[in-house]
């Protein structure tokens, strides 16, 4: 072992013996971050009802600090498109999105919001929520299951975590 190497972990030792942490900002502001998502729903079809239930006793969403569902997206960071996202309601989804502060993160949950799902071809289906807005994590699946959502949101707390091996885009319209 390198000499530089051996005293940097003796000096450690000796730091973590008088209860000292060092971290980087960044790296302190991110464990912040991934342990207190503050999601604003956006749920627009059946997903919505399985995203609402994950809340529930059966799956606790509560267990990993995410569970303060916000109504304002002023006060949220993460925004779940769960469900059919419509022409009509692409406006409101973007305006929603504009409005949350940053860093923000966006789920697209359900076949619907990644890829348009059975109604892609149709006039009035936005074809993915990607679209419209930047998306971090997709969850498939028609409805997605709960524990789908539990484990999206364990992947974008990886994502968040270590932006070295996961690369994070800006959010820029």
């Amino acid at each position: 072992m390198d000499v530089k190497k051996e005293k940097e972990l003796r000096d450690a030792e000796a730091a973590a013996e008088k209860n000292i942490l060092l971290a980087s900002v960044e790296k302190f502001l991110n464990w912040g971050r991934v342990h207190s998502f503050w999601p604003c729903s956006f749920g627009l079809a059946c997903c919505a009802i399985e995203m609402a239930s994950s809340g529930d006793p059966r799956y606790d969403l509560s267990r990993f600090g995410y569970e303060v569902f916000q109504a304002s997206p002023r006060q949220a960071d993460l925004m779940i498109v769960a469900g059919t996202l419509t022409r009509k309601m692409a406006p409101i989804a973007r305006r929603i999105y504009d409005q949350m502060p940053e860093p923000k993160w966006v789920i697209a949950m359900g076949n619907c919001a990644c890829s348009g799902g059975p109604f892609a071809d149709s006039y009035a289906v936005v074809p993915g929520a990607d679209s419209i807005v930047p998306i971090d994590v997709y969850i498939p699946g028609c409805p997605p299951r709960p524990e789908s959502l539990i484990f999206g949101m364990l992947q974008l707390k990886q994502k968040i975590q270590n932006p070295a091996k996961a690369r994070l885009i800006k959010h820029v319209k």
